[in-house]
């Protein structure tokens, strides 16, 4: 509607804190968001942003007005759509960060199924191996692998990826397969390391303890990675042994470049989580992505 645009920018200037980024991030110019808040604050008879050349900030009366503007655009959008039989009326942009090779191998190739069922839905799709800021970089829901780390973030729990231990017919020509965690401490075996930021301390080797909890295994590496696209492609070419998500290196497994290995001594799985900023951020738009992931992701979950 066009008359709750402005309402929709100011929104998105005081979660992202810049008119710049805000702008960006709705695809208008600079220049229009300005103006829409201005009007907007004219209209009203408050001003609702502290402006500095170097930041946007919220006032006393900008932060209650966000409040209830963010649930009136919520239930706006539930509204304008109550009676929408058919996928086609699911309209908007829709802006999500997934991991970067969840994504590659497992998201995006299903992706065409979905964008032909909602065909005027707009997809912004990011993919990064951080914690995005949902607010400050304008993103509707984030897909995160792991702990979700910030309390004040909705979470919806989808499951747990499946781990497997893995290794390339390469490295087994040349040291053997391993059979046995005591294989792994006696015959000098070595992983490829993995961590987010090289030079700390790796992780160790990851095994159930027999007590339902997990331990690590110290094992000897002469390659530390940052990437985890890096991570598997070395363990195909046969420099260690690795541990990985079943949804990545499934092709690899299927085609014998890589053998699963000790199989009863998998690592702990991945908890698997989509998550947004606010309960309201819950908008159709959002819903039907979060159902048509968790279909994608399921045969990959535990």
């Amino acid at each position: 509607m066009q008359s709750l645009e402005p309402i929709l920018i100011f929104i998105r200037v005081a979660e992202m804190g810049s008119f710049t980024r805000a702008a960006d991030s709705l695809g208008i110019q600079k220049g229009r968001a300005s103006t829409a808040v201005r009007k907007l604050e004219e209209d009203l008879g408050v001003r609702l942003l502290h402006r500095t050349t170097r930041s946007v900030q919220l006032t006393e009366d900008g932060r209650a007005y966000h409040l209830r503007a963010r649930d009136l655009l919520a239930n706006v959008d539930d509204l304008q759509s109550m009676f929408a039989k058919d996928r086609a009326a699911l309209r908007g942009r829709l802006r999500v960060d997934l991991p970067t090779e969840l994504a590659r191998t497992t998201i995006i190739p299903a992706l065409p199924e979905f964008m032909a069922s909602y065909p005027e839905l707009e997809l912004e799709i990011s993919s990064t191996d951080r914690q995005v800021d949902l607010v400050q970089e304008g993103f509707d829901c984030v897909l995160r692998l792991g702990p979700i780390g910030d309390e004040s973030l909705i979470a919806r729990k989808l499951g747990r990826l499946r781990m497997v231990n893995a290794v390339s017919p390469i490295y087994v020509a040349r040291y053997g397969m391993p059979q046995t965690l005591d294989d792994l401490r006696l015959r000098s075996h070595c992983t490829i390391h993995y961590s987010r930021t090289l030079g700390t301390k790796p992780y160790g080797w990851e095994y159930p303890d027999g007590d339902g909890d997990f331990a690590t295994l110290p094992l000897a590496g002469a390659l530390q990675v940052n990437s985890v696209q890096t991570y598997e492609a070395a363990g195909v070419a046969g420099i260690g042994l690795i541990q990985a998500a079943y949804s990545g290196i499934r092709q690899h497994l299927e085609s014998g470049a890589l053998i699963e290995i000790l199989p009863n001594f998998r690592p702990e799985p991945l908890d698997v989580s989509l998550v947004v900023a606010h309960r309201q951020n819950l908008s159709r738009r959002v819903r039907a992505f979060m159902e048509w992931i968790e279909e994608v992701l399921a045969p990959y979950l535990e």
